[in-house]
């Protein structure tokens, strides 16, 4: 029998995502994690104000969200101290980046991102036709950082019309400080649009964090997945200039954005108190993960996010044996895919009782891979 044929863009695409989820693996093993520590989302929760808001908006959920997304924007406009012209609501930054790639890419353009840089990005590259050009992390001190003069070069030598990079970095959870990001900014040619994903920009050192200089090639990405603690609510947002703000109306998705989601970031921008309450837990839980690798004979890479990469000290084999007889000890990490990179694993901070078993379990697990060598 006959089908409808898919587009040769679809058919070349192998049968794939970027992130099998917790749940997926649970299904195959038959039971839950006891730690679930490897999907960078926060584990202290949200607010109590936002559980509030979110049931009290409950009620009203057979309406549809506003589409303009306007009470949020408002509010992300006074917080930012910016206009609300500056400012695009979607499902969750994953869906901006998509949305994005779309707007700016014709099949085979390329797209400059870092060797083992956020996968979902490469994602929307492949799924929207582009070309992935890679640059690989720098390495020279020991902590794995994006090479911005690689990146320029790649952006320079293929005329690319999009550069992405991730700072706090995904996976890898280091930083560039606040005048590197804006001297790459100044040297990108002006045809090139950089997406600066800022994700983590909560936990990260107010160095790190340029001043929001609105320019026509820049737009910055962030999120209330991590430090609000609304990953399962799907809400981020895009900082730009009106201009490439107002394009994300041609194609975006005008209901993407829930009552309840929109009601939840609502209240979770407003409680600042709480976030600077659970950012603090993110940093002693950050020095719990350091402390744990350390008396295992590890490294923990420095970060500036809501998870820690773990330096195994071995070849990427190695790691991925500790990731799984870490998960066959009920304790969910993950780990990155990129060479070099890849001798790593990354843990997501978490109340104490669940970094409690990852450091029960830790030296059983690395004990058994090295048995399995």
């Amino acid at each position: 029998m006959t089908a409808p044929r898919f587009t040769s863009l679809i058919d070349s695409l192998p049968s794939t995502v970027p992130f099998v989820g917790p749940e997926t693996l649970e299904r195959r093993r038959g039971r839950p994690f006891a730690a679930r520590l490897g999907a960078n989302e926060s584990g202290f929760g949200p607010a109590p104000s936002v559980i509030a808001a979110m049931q009290a908006a409950a009620g009203d959920v057979w309406k549809y969200g506003d589409p303009e997304n306007h009470e949020l924007k408002q509010a992300l406009a006074v917080h930012l101290g910016i206009s609300a012209n500056h400012v695009s609501v979607g499902p969750g930054v994953d869906c901006l980046l998509g949305l994005i790639v779309r707007q700016y890419v014709n099949p085979g353009d390329a797209v400059v991102n870092s060797l083992g840089g956020y996968p979902t990005f490469n994602y929307h590259v492949s799924g929207f036709g582009g070309r992935l050009v890679t640059v690989p992390y720098r390495d020279d001190k020991g902590d794995f950082r994006s090479d911005l003069d690689a990146l320029l070069d790649a952006v320079k030598r293929e005329n690319a019309p999009l550069v992405y990079l991730a700072n706090p970095d995904n996976p890898m959870g280091t930083w560039q400080e606040a005048d590197e990001i804006q001297s790459f900014i100044d040297a990108l040619p002006e045809t090139t649009l950089f997406i600066l994903d800022e994700a983590y920009g909560e936990t990260a050192p107010a160095s790190a964090i340029p001043p929001l200089d609105i320019r026509p090639n820049v737009l910055r990405m962030r999120t209330f997945s991590k430090a609000y603690g609304l990953a399962g609510m799907r809400c981020g947002y895009a900082i730009g200039a009106p201009e490439q703000i107002a394009a994300f109306d041609k194609i975006r998705d005008h209901f993407g954005v829930s009552r309840i989601t929109q009601a939840a970031a609502l209240a979770a921008l407003a409680d600042q108190a709480y976030l600077r309450q659970v950012v603090a837990e993110i940093a002693a839980a950050r020095q719990r993960i350091g402390a744990i690798a350390a008396s295992n004979g590890l490294r923990a890479i420095p970060s500036a996010t809501n998870f820690v990469a773990i330096d195994c000290r071995r070849d990427g084999a190695f790691a991925q044996r500790v990731l799984a007889e870490l998960i066959e000890r009920d304790i969910f990490v993950r780990k990155p895919a990129a060479p070099v990179l890849d001798r790593c694993i990354r843990v997501s901070v978490g109340p104490r009782s669940e970094l409690d078993l990852f450091g029960e379990r830790l030296p059983l697990a690395l004990a058994a891979a090295d048995k399995s060598a």
